[in-house]
């Protein structure tokens, strides 16, 4: 079903899953209206009833299947501990000390030339500010 945010004006689908799942809670619930969440902003759109129906018509047909489906399923597996090759590991110590002894190497030189352009920078716009005299202002008197 395509949809269009009534917020953003962000087109969406809602996937026939996701419907016939809405339409048995709603139909469980007695409720007349299922809310749709927009994946750009997030906001609850609502989608009647109706509306849900007449795009999957035979939605009874669906969830008798899917429920037969589900008891005929197997059991999820259980979960397996985490082996000890999933893990993460620190770096050795060797392939750490060139990345810092390459970052210290760079960061004097590059301290050198910014407190160099701060020193040349500010003594000429000091002087300009200091020597320079306002000229009288321009204009008829009344």
């Amino acid at each position: 079903m395509n949809l269009r945010c009534i917020y953003c004006q962000t087109p969406f689908t809602l996937a026939r899953s996701e419907m016939l799942g809405a339409i048995i809670v709603m139909n469980e619930k007695n409720q007349s209206h299922y809310d749709a969440h927009c994946p750009r902003c997030r906001r609850a759109n609502s989608i009647s009833r109706q509306r849900m129906e007449l795009f999957f018509p035979n939605w009874q047909e669906a969830a008798k299947h899917q429920d037969s489906t589900i008891d005929d399923a197997p059991p999820p597996p259980a979960p397996q501990p985490v082996s000890v090759s999933n893990k993460t590991e620190p770096l050795p110590k060797e392939k750490k000390a060139p990345a810092k002894k390459a970052a210290t190497a760079k960061a004097p030189a590059a301290k050198k030339a910014t407190t160099a352009k701060k020193t040349t920078a500010s003594k000429p716009a000091a002087k300009s500010s200091s020597t320079a005299k306002k000229a009288p202002a321009k204009g008829k008197k009344k």
